[in-house]
């Protein structure tokens, strides 16, 4: 439908934008700085769904969020029990996918992992990585993003190994 969705860290909110506005709708946040579910703590990726839901990773929060088309409060889908590297929790994430089923997936950056999280599940799965920092081809460090061919195979930008490795996910 021609928006461009905009995550801007400094003002913690997302605002979408129609093909010649400038100053856009709030989607998300706009509450200040903050954990709770009306707020926004550095929001990064986001993942637009055919709802035009909108997931928010938000690096400071340790978070995914959902926010509905219309919200005034999000969601924790992801995380938010703190940074830790239980799979309940997240450590700074980066970019984030949902598929057509719902499923969630987050590049972990600081776990090193990439986690997946089905709908209204309370704890994630690992399903790349976690297993320490490294090169091997089990090994990330540092995942900030990530993406998936028609195929169904992850591909994961692996920022301090300089490489994007490709993974066969089932």
């Amino acid at each position: 439908q021609r928006y461009l969705y905009v995550s801007d860290y400094r003002k913690h909110e997302v605002r979408r934008y129609k093909l010649g506005e400038n100053f856009g709708t709030l989607i998300a946040g706009g509450n200040g700085k903050g954990n709770g579910l009306n707020q926004l703590n550095y929001p990064t990726y986001l993942f637009v769904d055919r709802d035009h839901s909108v997931y928010v990773s938000e690096y400071y929060n340790h978070r995914v969020m959902k926010w509905v088309e219309g919200a005034k409060e999000g969601i924790a889908v992801a995380g938010g029990q703190g940074a830790g590297s239980a799979l309940t929790q997240l450590n700074y994430p980066y970019e984030i996918f949902v598929d057509t089923l719902c499923t969630l997936y987050v590049a972990d950056s600081r776990n090193r992992r990439v986690m997946r999280w089905t709908q209204g599940a309370k704890q994630g799965t690992v399903i790349v990585g976690e297993n320490g920092i490294g090169a091997r081809a089990n090994q990330l460090n540092y995942p900030y993003g990530l993406s998936f061919d028609l195929r169904g195979n992850l591909y994961v930008a692996d920022a301090e190994n300089h490489r994007v490795q490709r993974f066969s996910i089932e």
